[in-house]
């Protein structure tokens, strides 16, 4: 095939009308095939072509006769030398780490191995069967897409309010949609889903991986799949299985489309990545891109023995972010998705693991200063998921300005609250304000992403029916998941007629949704948890792609109802701004204004002491919002004020007679919402500063103050 020399940059395989040029890091290869095959049967090598440029590293080549649609894989000739780190093995036909589109999964033949399998010990063998029958195949593709000039929202953080679904699970049940695109980017980007996620008062889906990724051997013999998506292999890529074209070029103009109608619903989208580690696992996984492309550039190894993986992900590797080839593929991938996909943020799994520098987590580390001068990224969404498994992993709170980060000490402290353990309220009021304590002054409210449930854990429904988690379907003999599934001590577990529990069940959702919608910071929700989406007490489903996982849209009544109520309440949140402040409520300082933004108040509506804030028995409190003393500055830049709104919590199992403060002469309270009834309806209209408000055991209130008459 004729080619011409072509370009180093970008790298990729990057199609401009007239052909296609491939470009393809690899610092110690020695030689560099690209490999095409037949477009109708991509199992069919069809050329062969030697590509000799070499500029910085980067092999390149123009083909002009190569277009959209076109298969191919690399074949990289270099030293085999494990112990060194190199695994070069031209007999394994490698990813694109730069391709925009994958066909076809790993059938995970012994083939797809660098080494012998039978040698797993040593992993020292050269393997040279051919792994291309069994391997899966980069496509070339066509990028052009018509926008329309739809614009993107561009919602501020601190208004957000996030619901982490999963592509398939969201809609493979969906009775109103065609069957033969359920599941997939165009269900999603359909009206009638597009309506209902508008309808829930959300402004951002949160799509859990969809990156391409592989199903591990060991989970495909177990008769399993990689539902969650956590082990990817491809930064640019759309996962296909997602998408209801079979052409590899279409899937990604679905996926543009996708996004384009979720944006027209005034949605943003949120790519969920995972960017600590690849499905290549340790020394004894397969060779499919990066092991074979250029191992000691790609992945931190062992500096005594580079035969070894550097391992905080748990996951066997993880990148090698000293490398500056590493990194920019990292950051060309997030602009890719950015700019290409019009996504609006993303959330980084384990992000810890790409701050390592060389061990220990530095959040002045490179990864972090590219992020923060880059003109596209540094404008996106950045959360951390700001965990990994390595030493010192535990980071909350740490990341630097812009990022937000998932608040672990929210979701923990909320749950114990309501479930009713003692000493929780002190711990509780510093969640409920953005957790100062974390997050500095500097940094904002919205750097704590607030949740109660996602997706690793159980279920709204599932943590108020079950004491202890079941994962028996896993076949791991319940060992996984959690270790903490913050027994509710339920009394009954899982499904049940009796009226009192169903009732204190249904309370405790409102009740943890209440907390989570009118707290500090950015709220995150999980698929389903609106309508009681249940996992049967499976606290880690990462391997069920099945109706256990998927939403079940047929609704009872009490699912009904709970979805009524949280309209009702995201409404509420949405047409108050002193929910969705830009500084902390709590700050101390000489400013008494400053101060007063908040009160805390005790059953009596007097403001708490020292003495109730460390009484372990204290299960019933208050928190007032001075709207009044809102300083925030709205769009057209001018000051904005809200209502004085009074939230009242009772974790206590009796009922409590709550006495409303007076803070305007003649004025009164309006209850805006009380979880005592399903929908959420407050049993009376109005009540006067003073007077008792009754609340139920275990129950929440919303009330607003009304103007003096």
């Amino acid at each position: 095939m004729h080619t011409h020399p072509g370009k180093h940059y970008p790298q990729g395989a990057i199609w401009d009308g007239s052909g296609t040029n491939f470009a393809i890091y690899s610092e110690d290869a020695t030689k560099v095939e690209l490999c095409l095959f037949d477009p109708h049967d991509p199992q069919r090598e069809v050329d062969r072509v030697s590509i000799t440029e070499r500029t910085f590293n980067t092999w390149h080549a123009f083909l002009p006769d190569v277009g959209p649609r076109q298969p191919y894989g690399y074949r990289i000739h270099g030293p085999y030398d494990p112990r060194q780190g190199y695994r070069f093995n031209p007999h394994k036909l490698l990813l694109d780490p730069y391709a925009r589109s994958i066909v076809g999964q790993p059938d995970w033949d012994d083939a797809l191995f660098g080494y012998s399998i039978d040698d797993q010990q040593e992993t020292l063998s050269f393997d040279e069967r051919d792994s291309a029958p069994f391997a899966p195949r980069s496509v070339v593709v066509d990028g052009a897409f018509d926008w329309e000039d739809q614009p993107c929202p561009q919602v501020p953080l601190e208004r957000s309010v996030i619901y982490e679904l999963h592509v398939k699970g969201f809609t493979q049940r969906h009775p109103d949609l065609p069957e033969e695109i359920r599941g997939t980017y165009a269900a999603l980007g359909s009206p009638v889903v597009v309506d209902y996620l508008s309808s829930l008062g959300i402004t951002a889906v949160e799509l859990m991986p969809v990156q391409y990724f592989t199903d591990a051997r060991y989970l495909l013999d177990r008769g399993l799949r990689n539902y969650w998506g956590y082990d990817p292999i491809g930064y640019f890529a759309p996962a296909g299985r997602y998408a209801a074209a079979r052409d590899p070029n279409d899937q990604v103009r679905e996926f543009k489309q996708m996004v384009k109608s979720l944006h027209r619903g005034g949605l943003e989208v949120i790519l969920d990545v995972c960017y600590g580690h690849t499905c290549e696992h340790d020394h004894r996984g397969p060779t499919l891109c990066f092991r074979g492309v250029d191992n000691r550039t790609y992945y931190r190894l062992i500096e005594d023995d580079m035969r070894y993986y550097f391992n905080s992900s748990s996951q066997g590797n993880v990148p090698n972010m000293m490398h500056p080839q590493t990194l920019r593929m990292i950051l060309d991938s997030l602009r890719y998705w950015a700019e290409e996909m019009r996504v609006d943020g993303f959330r980084f799994d384990m992000a810890p693991t790409l701050a390592r520098e060389p061990k220990e987590f530095d959040r002045l580390g490179g990864f972090f200063d590219a992020v923060f001068q880059d003109p596209v990224l540094s404008g996106r969404k950045l959360i951390a998921e700001p965990w990994d498994a390595g030493e010192s992993g535990y980071q909350v709170g740490r990341f630097p300005m812009p990022w937000a980060e998932w608040n672990e000490y929210y979701r923990n402290t909320t749950r114990r609250f309501w479930r009713g353990d003692e000493g929780q309220v002190s711990e509780l009021s510093g969640r409920l304000t953005a957790s100062s304590d974390l997050f500095q002054a500097q940094r904002g409210p919205y750097a704590s992403i607030n949740f109660v449930s996602a997706h690793d854990g159980m279920t709204l429904h599932d943590l108020v029916s079950y004491n202890e988690k079941h994962n028996e379907a896993n076949g791991e003999d319940n060992r996984d998941g959690p270790s903490d599934p913050f027994s509710w001590n339920c009394g009954v577990e899982g499904e049940t007629d009796d009226p009192e529990i169903l009732q204190l069940r249904e309370r405790q959702k409102r009740n943890l949704l209440t907390t989570l919608l009118f707290s500090q910071g950015v709220p995150m929700l999980q698929m389903g948890d609106e309508v009681s989406r249940t996992q049967q007490g499976n606290n880690n489903a990462y391997c069920h792609d099945s109706e256990l996982t998927w939403l079940h849209w047929e609704l009872d009544d009490r699912k009904r109802e709970l979805l009524t109520f949280f309209r009702k309440a995201t409404k509420i949140l949405h047409e108050h701004p002193v929910f969705q402040r830009q500084d902390f409520v709590a700050i101390s300082g000489q400013d008494q204004t400053v101060i007063q933004r908040i009160v805390w108040l005790r059953s009596d509506g007097q403001p708490m002491t020292q003495t109730d804030w460390q009484d372990p028995l204290h299960h019933c409190f208050g928190f007032l919002l001075r709207g009044d003393r809102l300083v925030d500055r709205n769009d057209r830049g001018e000051s904005e004020t809200d209502d004085n709104l009074l939230v009242l919590l009772n974790a206590w199992r009796d009922k409590v007679d709550f006495r409303l403060p007076g803070l305007v002469q003649d004025s009164g309270w309006e209850p805006l919402l009380d979880t005592r009834h399903p929908h959420g309806d407050p049993p009376r209209s109005e009540v006067a500063s003073g007077e008792i408000y009754p609340m139920e055991g275990r129950s929440a209130v919303l009330l607003r103050q009304l103007s003096p008459a």
